[in-house]
């Protein structure tokens, strides 16, 4: 049923992403609500599909990005991998741990774009790229990250519900 309920979400989601979110930029940065949205699904303690929803979003972002179908595939599946890793460490923090999952997911999928986009000839200089774009994203994804964890939280503990203890 949760990975059922990730096609709407995610698809909504990223309408929401390229017709509003997208607009609101800082310099020339703007916040990703796929990969804060996984990275809160994927913090949640109950939570067994956070892998499919790391695929139905890749593929969703790969369908309207112009970025390589493998970038918004492995970045979203490296964000959902931190989460899942710091989720079994940090389960004490989660706030902190989502921070952290917004942080490194959104250096490691720009770095991982930039690079991409270098190797098949954009010349973008990874200096400017890196203070006027990532560093803006990082902002703003940090910005989204209480308000969607707390929606995301709701929705898993919907989902899946706690045991009753008779």
């Amino acid at each position: 049923m949760a990975t059922l309920v990730a096609f709407p979400i995610l698809v909504l989601a990223l309408m929401l992403q390229t017709a509003v979110i997208s607009r609101i930029n800082l310099l020339y940065g703007s916040a990703d609500l796929i990969l804060v949205i996984l990275a809160a699904w994927a913090l949640q303690e109950r939570v067994t599909s956070s892998w499919h929803w790391a695929l139905v979003g890749g593929v969703l972002v790969a369908f309207v990005s112009r970025l390589p179908w493998f970038v918004p595939l492995a970045g979203y599946l490296m964000v959902v991998g931190v989460a899942r890793l710091l989720q079994r460490r940090v389960w004490q923090a989660p706030l902190l741990a989502m921070f952290t999952v917004c942080f490194t997911g959104t250096l490691m999928l720009h770095i991982l774009s930039i690079f991409s986009l270098r190797i098949l000839g954009d010349p973008l200089p990874v200096g400017d790229s890196f203070n006027l774009i990532t560093l803006p994203s990082v902002l703003l994804n940090l910005l989204l990250a209480i308000p969607i964890y707390a929606v995301i939280k709701d929705l898993a503990g919907w989902l899946y519900p706690a045991a009753v203890e008779a």
